[in-house]
């Protein structure tokens, strides 16, 4: 999955920040045990939401936390963590979407792929991430071939595109394999009744997930004169963003069909979040002042101009930075509505 939602702590205040970070420890470490320290590299925000949705609607009293010990990266603090198979179905689908994401580099010739080397020892690890990735699915019960089969179809979709194609038929791919990992949190859950909705939850995010990679890459490509999904297709910026917006608002409708037992930090990353995600894509909202040239040592860079995006594994932004929650208190499903059960203040 693309690093798309990356939410920093004076948005989601000190309580929504605890069980932010819980999940994204938890990911690191589902990958270091089941797959070794240097797997932990997959680690990215929106594989962090596969486990977001499954103590969602499970709950965290239901044995899926649990202590860990120092870490560098926390100050050398212990945390709970989040742990069990919604934490692996995360690590699954990272793993199997990063192994894509570095063939998908080799077969372009970026960088230093370009050299035989390089990029023969960069699909080594990408096969190795793949068999990883397939072994923990088949572990939860998720069948990875969902994903490797959109990802071989993404290929020969794009070879096929051209001026006219119609862009969702370039992120269809994209958007079935997060419909499968999106609805499989259910099962883990043990709510299949919310497979279906999660599933249409799912698709709209694997497609805003391919829009906003490609309205952040198309400068770069356009100079680099690799293949974009907008370019290849003649879609606008206009037409890009009212797909945004519509899968945006797609998401908040969805999730008003499943159900949840705490809905608070998956309601402000699947909405909230993800409104703001686009926003940034395009353009269209300033960078937060916690993320502003001397920030802090651990400080996200200056904000770039859309175009100029971080890509799918960018810099992790400070969760330990900025002030209180902007949502709390208000109503979470109305229009503009704000974040359950949402910490802080100011």
């Amino acid at each position: 999955m693309f690093g798309m939602v990356r939410p920093c702590r004076h948005r989601l205040g000190e309580k929504l920040t605890g069980q932010w970070m819980a999940h994204l420890c938890g990911l690191c470490l589902a990958l270091r045990s089941d797959h070794g320290q240097f797997a932990r590299i997959v680690t990215n925000y929106d594989g962090l939401l596969i486990s977001v949705l499954t103590e969602a609607q499970a709950g965290q009293d239901s044995g899926l936390r649990r202590t860990a010990g120092p870490c560098p990266l926390r100050g050398m603090r212990t945390a709970s963590v989040a742990q069990g198979e919604g934490a692996r179905l995360a690590a699954a689908v990272s793993l199997v979407l990063a192994s894509a994401k570095v063939r998908d580099h080799v077969a372009d010739g970026d960088g230093l792929l370009a050299r035989k080397p390089v990029a023969l020892a960069a699909r080594r690890v990408a096969t190795g991430w793949g068999a990883a990735g397939a072994r923990s699915g088949s572990a939860v019960g998720f069948d990875t071939a969902v994903l490797v089969d959109a990802v071989d179809r993404q290929i020969g979709i794009e070879t096929l595109a051209g001026i006219g194609t119609s862009i969702l038929a370039v992120t269809e791919p994209t958007e079935t394999a997060t419909a499968a990992a999106f609805a499989h949190t259910a099962v883990l859950a043990g709510r299949p009744q919310n497979a279906e909705p999660l599933a249409e939850a799912g698709r709209l995010f694997g497609r805003l997930a391919h829009l906003l990679d490609a309205v952040e890459d198309r400068v770069a490509d356009a100079e680099s004169g690799a293949w974009n999904p907008l370019a290849a297709t003649g879609t606008s910026l206009a037409e890009a963003r009212r797909l945004a917006d519509d899968a945006v608002q797609g998401v908040r409708l969805a999730l008003r069909e499943v159900e949840f037992r705490d809905a608070s930090l998956a309601h402000l990353l699947l909405v909230h979040e993800l409104r703001r995600s686009v926003d940034r894509a395009f353009g269209t909202v300033a960078a937060c002042a916690a993320h502003q040239p001397g920030g802090g040592a651990y400080g996200q860079p200056p904000q770039q101009r859309h175009g100029q995006g971080q890509g799918p594994y960018g810099v992790p932004q400070n969760p330990y930075a900025g002030g209180g929650n902007p949502y709390a208190g208000e109503n979470p499903y109305a229009g503009g509505g704000g974040v359950p059960g949402g910490g802080g203040g100011g």
